[in-house]
């Protein structure tokens, strides 16, 4: 066994346990932790196939990004999970039955590229040997699917501005910014000169439309 080939085993093992514990886990920061660790050892794999692009990718994005956001959310928010788990078993069959259409998927298509070996050079471009596997992915991006690159980063924008727009709750107690006001404000209305007589303070409604 040569060191490429433990290292396949190492990673690839350490990942499906990590996995596994991500289900399994009963506490969600230690889903995260898992998590986290499923990435980094994913990470191990593409370096190994000379993937390093999407290596980086997955570390800076993924493990620097969103696991972090999740660990955030979890420790700060006040969520039920009790409340979160009361439609598991109710909902557990059409899970599964998805579970397995994706293995299916998934085993047709390993089947197909041991079938015919020939099945990834009509899929994927060859590389030429003067070019880099970050060069070469940034030139088949940035040219032959520009567009559709243009209108994938579209559609997220579309949808984090929907997100923020459903979410979003006009509060009384909560002070909102008015942009037109802001953007209108001149010398004459942004401060205000007040005499204010010696030993004396302003009134608590001049000084609320002082603060104002």
């Amino acid at each position: 066994m040569t060191l490429p080939d433990l290292f396949f085993y190492l990673y690839s093992g350490v990942c499906v346990a990590a996995a596994t514990m991500v289900i399994v886990s009963r506490n969600p920061v230690h889903a995260v932790l898992f998590l986290i660790l499923v990435f980094v050892n994913a990470a191990g794999l593409f370096m190994l196939m000379g993937a390093e692009f999407l290596a980086m990718i997955l570390i800076i994005v993924y493990v620097g990004a969103v696991a972090v956001l999740f660990l955030f959310v979890i420790m700060m928010l006040d969520i039920d999970f009790k409340q979160l788990r009361e439609g598991f078993f109710e909902y557990l069959p059409f899970g599964l039955l998805i579970g397995v259409i994706f293995l299916a998927e998934l085993l047709l298509l390993a089947g197909g590229w041991v079938i015919s070996p020939t099945l990834t050079k009509t899929i994927t471009a060859p590389i030429p040997d003067n070019m880099g596997n970050t060069q070469a992915l940034g030139m088949v991006l940035y040219t032959r699917y520009i567009h559709y690159f243009q209108i994938s980063g579209l559609i997220l924008l579309v949808a984090m501005i929907g997100a923020i727009v459903l979410t979003m709750r006009h509060r009384v107690s909560v002070k909102r910014q008015n942009i037109a006001a802001q953007n209108a404000r001149n010398p004459a209305t942004a401060m205000e000169v007040r005499k204010v007589a010696s030993g004396q303070g302003l009134q608590d409604a001049d000084a609320a439309e002082w603060v104002q």
